[in-house]
């Protein structure tokens, strides 16, 4: 198990990646839909639709132009799908498997873990992981957690429940494990919704950004990262990024990085198998004990 050193001048191994490349990719997509607006309202339902068809149009529209996206740079993604979205769009799992994409857990409701009981949790789990084996005959697949938030309990019921990986922590700038999970890390700069997402209910705080900016960012993101030896996970949303705009800054930006040879692109269960089987388990292995803060700077 990795020692914690909190000396800030302490150098980690190396990832070592396979057959010669220097960093992986991973185009992820949260299919959210309108699953958020639903667990937020899930109390007090409201009567409004201004919110609800704008997340509808990642289903309706959305969809269909970030896969022809992939598809024109030859790229397989991982999408993450609530329970409730694959549900009510039964023909979304299948198609997505249909043009070689992988399929993940991304809770029932778009709940956040770390407000539920933990019995409620395990019901949201089964529950999902019935309706895709029901729609693909597939189990025991990856997972990203809702809102980026885990307990110990939440991590501890996905091991015991069979799910293969994570991907939702930001611990490591690659692959690592946590209380024995394999974890995919993510990064809060690479999500469109710090970016773009903006809806009627004026619970977001910021306009949404200027795209040849953000691109400039994730430009740079991606040159760092590959400096670094390190993992790269775009993370996009269905009715965020699958707009006529954001598709031309996320083609760019694949277009920029397809232009490296040395570069893996590959999907989140790949990434989980790969790290699984390699040198690299066990060499970045920590737990969820918070530890003490130093009483002394």
């Amino acid at each position: 198990m990795l020692t914690m050193n909190p000396d800030t001048r302490t150098q980690f191994p190396s990832y070592e990646w396979p057959d010669g490349k220097r960093c992986a990719v991973i185009f992820s997509v949260d299919v959210d839909a309108e699953s958020p607006y639903l667990w937020r309202n899930r109390m007090e339902p409201k009567n409004g639709v201004s919110e609800i068809e704008q997340r509808r149009y990642g289903p309706r529209q959305g969809m269909s132009r970030i896969m022809g996206l992939l598809e024109k740079h030859a790229i397989k993604g991982s999408f993450y799908v609530p329970g409730i979205v694959a549900q009510t769009y039964p023909d979304l799992l299948p198609r997505l498997l249909e043009q070689g994409h992988e399929v993940a857990y991304h809770g029932y409701l778009h709940e956040r873990l770390d407000a539920l009981a933990p019995e409620t949790s395990e019901a949201f789990l089964s529950q999902t992981m019935e309706i895709f084996e029901r729609q693909t005959g597939l189990r025991n697949l990856g997972y990203r957690s809702p809102s980026f938030e885990h307990t110990p309990q939440s991590l501890a019921l996905l091991k015991r429940m069979g799910v293969s990986y994570d991907s939702t922590l930001m611990g490591f700038d690659h692959p690592y494990e946590i209380d024995g999970l394999t974890e995919i890390p993510t990064q809060w700069t690479l999500d469109d919704i710090l970016y773009f997402a903006y809806t009627e209910n004026r619970r977001d705080k910021l306009h949404p950004a200027n795209p040849i900016a953000v691109l400039e960012t994730w430009q740079e993101e991606f040159e760092g990262t590959r400096e670094a030896g390190g993992l790269m996970i775009i993370t996009v949303h269905d009715w965020v990024s699958g707009r006529p705009p954001r598709i031309r800054l996320l083609d760019r930006l694949l277009d920029h990085i397809r232009q490296h040879d040395d570069v893996w692109l590959a999907t989140s269960a790949e990434l989980a198998r790969y790290h699984e089987g390699s040198v690299n388990k066990g060499r970045f292995s920590v737990t969820t004990e918070k530890g003490q803060f130093p009483t002394t700077v």
